[in-house]
């Protein structure tokens, strides 16, 4: 018997847990395992899976913004005023990043540089990145009102479905609420609605469903992930904005105060380029046409993720170079299409997974860690890296690190359980941004 599509965006949440899985994994062998133990095969495959889940995190929070985007379109909302509800809410995810760092800064105290108050961490990226996705998709509609039109305003009456319905009704022939949805705009896949309308059940379907709006943004959203790649070992290099005091620098290519750029941060060159990447896919998965033909489309993004995992390494293998300094692992254009390569291919694979195997069989440990994961995010660094760590540091095995990190997952697993089951938890403003960062909007 045939599954019913995955009901809201439980792929996602999926796909989040994954994420935390496998930062759970970096983290605990990164921090516990000691100098021996660090120069085995296991850990280097460990540290390898560690490359995965900072890209996972902004990806799918590219995506996410792509439909809360679309989210407050249906709501009336006029470009310009959604640019500044997503912007606004990309900076409170930055100010929970400076709040974290505060945090790690005040139970450190003693012991921890004052310049780690600083530092660019993940929660700072995102939430810059938010901002910056926010100015890109307004400036898309304000360089052109009759791309403007078509992504956001409500369409003319004409001989559809609605209309028929509203002349059933007796109603004048004005747009009903929701209608946009009909004459090209965008709109959630199936999996992404618990009860469609009787007017989007009889929307045409086909690839001619694409708004001018929609492609527009995927365009320029795309081609802003690739340009953030392509500049980013210049941006590391010889075009280091060393005129930048280095707390500014540092958001630049995560400079710090060392002096060169440190892999270990995270920058808008290059993280940032996955958050768009994430956007451009979200604002496909939410076209008419992508409704129409879901399981097309996300075969599709697994078909392009294969194509770009082997392209990258043939164009890496090419004898002639770009750049004057190159850096496969850190940062080359093409490590960032080998993993943004992976990114589809595991969209596609989980999707599968939650539609026709075990993924949303009775209790999921990886969708439960994914509903909650900036809060997981959030607790388990301390108890891995911070003073209350549960391991001593640097001195472990590989048998004692992986009992530590099974303790960790359990313990974060429990955790994630009490954050969704507990009623009236997290109450006010703070509920209203976790579900930025660890699952989609409810739909009204």
């Amino acid at each position: 018997m045939t599954r019913p599509a995955p009901s809201r965006l439980v792929y996602i949440d999926w796909m989040r847990g994954l994420a935390c899985v496998l930062m759970f994994q970096t983290h605990c062998y990164d921090s516990w395992l000691s100098g021996n133990a660090r120069k085995t095969t296991f850990f280097m495959w460990s540290q390898l899976g560690g490359t995965l889940p900072a890209p996972l995190f902004l990806f799918l929070a590219g995506i996410s913004f792509a439909l809360v985007t679309d989210k407050l379109r249906l709501k009336g909302m006029p470009a310009a005023q959604i640019a500044r509800t997503t912007i606004r809410r990309g900076a409170e995810i930055f100010a929970l990043g400076l709040l974290f760092r505060l945090q790690e800064f005040l139970i450190a105290w003693g012991w921890a540089p004052w310049s780690d108050l600083l530092r660019v961490d993940i929660l700072n990226t995102i939430g810059l990145s938010m901002m910056l996705m926010g100015v890109v998709c307004w400036l898309v509609l304000a360089m052109s009102p009759a791309i403007g039109e078509g992504m956001w305003a409500e369409p003319p009456p004409s001989t559809s479905s609605g209309q028929a319905l509203r002349q059933a009704q007796g109603k004048p022939s004005a747009v009903l609420p929701g209608e946009a949805r009909l004459q090209g705009t965008p709109s959630l896949p199936h999996s992404l609605r618990q009860e469609p309308a009787l007017s989007e059940r009889s929307e045409p379907k086909g690839w001619e469903n694409w708004s001018k709006g929609t492609v527009a943004l995927v365009l320029t959203t795309a081609a802003t992930a690739l340009l953030i790649s392509f500049l980013t070992p210049l941006v590391w290099t010889v075009w280091r904005p060393r005129f930048l005091p280095w707390p500014l620098e540092s958001y630049i290519n995560g400079v710090h105060n060392l002096g060169t750029p440190q892999a270990w941060l995270f920058p808008i060159f290059p993280w940032t380029a996955f958050a768009f990447a994430g956007l451009a896919v979200g604002f496909i998965l939410q076209s008419p046409a992508a409704k129409a033909r879901e399981i097309t489309v996300f075969l599709s993004l697994g078909g392009a993720g294969i194509v770009l995992v082997e392209f990258a390494p043939w164009l890496d293998a090419q004898p002639r170079q770009l750049y004057p300094v190159y850096d496969f692992w850190h940062t080359s254009p093409n490590f960032f299409l080998i993993r943004l390569g992976l990114l589809l291919v595991i969209l596609s694979g989980v999707y599968a997974w939650c539609r026709w195997g075990l993924g949303q069989w009775r209790f999921s440990p990886l969708i439960q860690l994914g509903q909650a994961s900036l809060l997981v995010y959030w607790v388990h660094i301390e108890f891995v890296y911070g003073r209350f760590s549960i391991l001593p540091k640097r001195a472990q095995g590989i048998g004692a690190a992986s009992a530590g990190l099974l303790i960790i997952f359990l313990a974060m697993l429990g955790l994630a359980y009490v954050r969704t089951h507990t009623k009236g938890w997290m109450k006010g403003r703070g509920a209203g941004l976790l579900p930025w960062l660890h699952r989609a909007p409810a739909q009204t």
